[in-house]
């Protein structure tokens, strides 16, 4: 046996994808595709869902998600066949854990008599061992050299393009990619108007301005800057966020002063926000789940990334999706190393913004261009 056969657990590599495209395994009609997190993270999961269901064209592909992956695939066409929540685990799913709840799940799971399982969240410190209880024939995913092994496993990096690592991934189960990023098409039209009455049939902007880690996030003041530029040129801007981003969309709305510029955060079903990004001639934001959703759905964006998010998160093409980068290496508060992350160094206190010395005047300069370019069909 050689080297390369050693590493891939005994299995004849085929053909190359993202990495190594593994012999398909036999008689696999339910697979199990554990992903956890917020939207950006179904995002970068769905390309290798795609390579999967196009592998096994005959399975069944349950993804253990998390409520709002629920809520997006129940309005748009994906190639998952169910979601089944999971439950809240340590490392898998934040909260409160419930060990009745916790042993219900994994006797569910197990009694579906999965042949595959496909691990798509993290290192596997803890999402390898949730993998290997629910009892599946195969297993495949990726591991730090702490975590569990797999019966296929690649090494885990955290500096990788997040949909590319995941296609890395579902070649080890021998599917070739279909496609490199998400895409999703809305099953039915809404009735939600995103209009407002002093907009008429002017273009849309939609602003989000939101991040789960808050030193992603571009200032309040500078989205409200770019919001009034907006309106300036002829734009509607609507800013979206959920429940906990109210305050801070209604500073953006507060701080555009010609008052045009509307907060429908927290305010908005999946199925409106779906309808409200895909009718947007451009979508603003940090790298965040509506960015990327957005992105996903086929519209414009541009987004404001600090450099190392590029290389996980960063669309792929820059037609439509333009990028406006922070290369800060340190925290502007201590001045501890920012590109040290997970494991390989401790993460300070502060959430001060990384990306704060991004200008207004170059992301609006990307907005006039991506938005003219769809009013005459071609590209920018």
């Amino acid at each position: 046996m050689d080297q390369l056969t050693a590493e891939f657990g005994g299995a004849r590599r085929v053909g190359t994808g993202v990495g190594p495209v593994l012999e398909k395994f036999s008689g696999v009609h339910r697979i199990a595709v554990l992903r956890g997190g917020g939207l950006g993270d179904l995002m970068f999961a769905l390309p290798a869902v795609s390579a999967l269901a196009a592998a096994y064209p005959e399975a069944e592909i349950t993804l253990l998600g998390t409520p709002v992956h629920q809520d997006i695939l129940a309005v748009t066409d994906s190639p998952v066949s169910r979601v089944e929540i999971l439950p809240h685990a340590e490392g898998v799913r934040p909260g409160e854990e419930d060990q009745a709840a916790v042993d219900a799940f994994f006797t569910r799971m197990r009694s579906m008599g999965l042949d595959l399982a496909v691990q798509l969240h993290g290192g596997g410190r803890y999402s390898n061992p949730f993998l290997l209880r629910l009892g599946a024939r195969h297993t495949v995913g990726t591991r730090t050299p702490d975590a569990a092994h797999l019966e296929r496993s690649i090494p885990y990096l955290y500096y990788q393009h997040e949909p590319l690592r995941a296609l890395e991934v579902a070649g080890f189960a021998g599917a070739y990619p279909r496609d490199l990023e998400a895409r999703l098409v809305p099953v039915k039209q809404t009735d939600y108007n995103a209009s407002t009455d002093d907009g008429g049939g002017a273009p849309l902007v939609v602003i989000h301005p939101g991040a789960t880690d808050p030193r992603r996030r571009w200032p309040a003041a500078r989205f409200a800057d770019l919001a009034e530029a907006c309106v300036a040129e002829g734009f509607r801007v609507s800013v979206v966020g959920d429940q906990s981003e109210q305050s801070l969309a209604a500073e953006i709305a507060a701080g555009a002063s010609s008052g045009r510029v509307r907060s429908v955060a927290g305010s908005l079903d999946m199925a409106q926000l779906v309808a409200l990004l895909a009718s947007a001639s451009v979508v603003v934001g940090n790298d965040s789940g509506p960015r990327h959703l957005a992105q996903a759905l086929g519209v414009p964006t541009v987004g404001i990334y600090w450099a190392g998010n590029i290389i996980n998160a960063g669309p792929l093409g820059r037609s439509h999706h333009r990028l406006h980068a922070s290369w800060a290496t340190s925290c502007p508060v201590c001045g501890i190393d920012v590109t040290q992350v997970g494991w390989t160094a401790p993460r300070c206190p502060h959430d001060a913004s990384l990306v704060e010395g991004v200008p207004v005047a170059g992301v609006l300069d990307d907005v006039l261009s991506l938005a003219a370019a769809g009013r005459t069909g071609g590209r920018a």
